[in-house]
């Protein structure tokens, strides 16, 4: 119950958003778009978190989908945005479904590392990679939106719109699966996985299934974000883009498929803002910020609401 409210929530506060967004500094517009596409990531390792798992590779998945956008746009030249998104889900899936055959059957830090390691050997091969601009990347073309070429000054008020109405979807699609009786393994299986499995439930699926739907969403979260910035780089697929994306995920908690987008944006604020003060010392912030969190908010920021709740 407390999800769906959260929904109908997220929807009355979108809505002034989007209507204001035509008149929004592009800064905020990047920045809140950025932080759709790193909750996208998020979302998916709250499902990881919930059955007790760890993911330190979905940069993987982010570079994927990035690069898939990428060399259909730059190479194949064509720049239909909803067809882009499409492809990018598309293929990052594919990957996650034969990869998860492996991967799940691993637990703990074996999972992680594994995962990690076929991040970095993504980041290898593309740094590696003259054809595709080695460790430079390339830049990839304007977008367009069923036929229509934005304006330039309406540019990244189209790409807000699309990652909007990307996270909603995504936002309604893992609603229904964490209240279904797939999404309540989750926890059977981080709290007890031999039990789950003498009940009946297969934890080995379960896992599958979730690393592919992860994939799946850090894909998107990958096209958003090379569509926004309008250029891709092997960085993507870095650990510390991982590193990055579970920061987000800790920062926000599970308590709600909200948080990783509420850890998205607390931590977009903080980069922009420590960055532009601090270049030379930016992580420092960061890092402090994550110790502040994990001590008083073990639950993460989204807790707040729920203390909120009872001080009513």
């Amino acid at each position: 119950m407390t999800n769906q409210i959260s929904l109908k929530k997220l929807t009355l506060l979108a809505l002034p958003l989007l209507v204001a967004s035509p008149w929004m500094p592009q800064w905020m517009l990047f920045m809140v778009t950025i932080a759709m596409a790193n909750g996208l990531v998020g979302l998916g390792l709250m499902l990881f978190l919930r059955a007790g798992l760890v993911s330190f590779g979905q940069a993987l998945y982010f570079c994927v989908g990035a690069y898939t956008t990428g060399l259909i746009s730059h190479f194949f030249k064509f720049n239909e945005v909803l067809i882009l998104l499409l492809f990018s889900a598309l293929v990052s899936g594919i990957l996650a479904f034969a990869l998860g055959f492996l991967l799940a059957k691993y637990r703990a830090i074996f999972f992680g590392l594994l995962s990690l390691a076929f991040s970095m050997i993504l980041y290898g091969l593309l740094a590696k990679s003259e054809a595709l601009g080695s460790t430079d990347g390339f830049n990839i073309p304007a977008v367009t939106l069923l036929g229509w070429l934005p304006p330039s000054d309406l540019v990244r008020v189209s790409i807000l719109w699309v990652a909007f109405i990307t996270v909603g979807i995504c936002l309604i699609f893992i609603n229904g699966l964490i209240r279904s009786p797939r999404g309540l393994l989750l926890t059977a299986i981080r709290d007890n996985e031999i039990r789950t499995e003498y009940m009946g439930g297969s934890a080995r699926k379960t896992i599958h299934l979730i690393y592919v739907i992860a994939g799946v969403l850090a894909g998107l979260g990958g096209a958003i974000a090379a569509i926004s910035v309008g250029h891709i780089d092997p960085t993507m697929a870095f650990w510390t883009t991982s590193g990055e994306f579970i920061f987000i995920t800790i920062l926000g908690g599970i308590g709600s498929v909200l948080a990783p987008f509420l850890g998205a944006l607390v931590f977009g604020v903080i980069h922009t803002l420590a960055f532009s003060n601090s270049p030379n010392t930016w992580q420092l912030l960061i890092g402090s910020t994550l110790i502040f969190v994990i001590l008083l908010l073990p639950d993460g920021l989204w807790s707040l609401t729920s203390k909120f709740k009872r001080v009513k």
